[in-house]
């Protein structure tokens, strides 16, 4: 079932400003490392911080988020490295 509609989930950002999408995921909706998605992240437990860009998933399930997203999620903190997302990803 190729992805036509939006899913949710969380993840912790990794090293890099990277997130990876879960392999059960990938594997439910087909998703192809050549596929441009609409991805909203925001932090868990911050009201009203959210963030949208367009991304594209790796081979490997990882998705890279733009230094402007990040600092604009950073707010007060020195560093999102470790804190839970909440994505949502979507097609285009």
């Amino acid at each position: 079932m190729p992805l036509t509609g939006r899913v949710t989930f969380k993840a912790m950002l990794k090293k890099r400003d990277l997130l990876y999408v879960p392999k059960l995921i990938r594997w439910q909706y087909k998703l192809e490392p050549s596929e441009v998605l609409k991805v909203t992240v925001s932090v868990v437990g911050e009201m009203g911080v959210r963030e949208s860009f367009l991304g594209k998933i790796h081979k490997d399930g990882r998705i890279v988020i733009p230094k402007l997203q990040i600092a604009l999620l950073r707010r007060n903190q020195p560093s999102l490295e470790g804190f839970a997302l909440e994505v949502t990803i979507e097609p285009t």
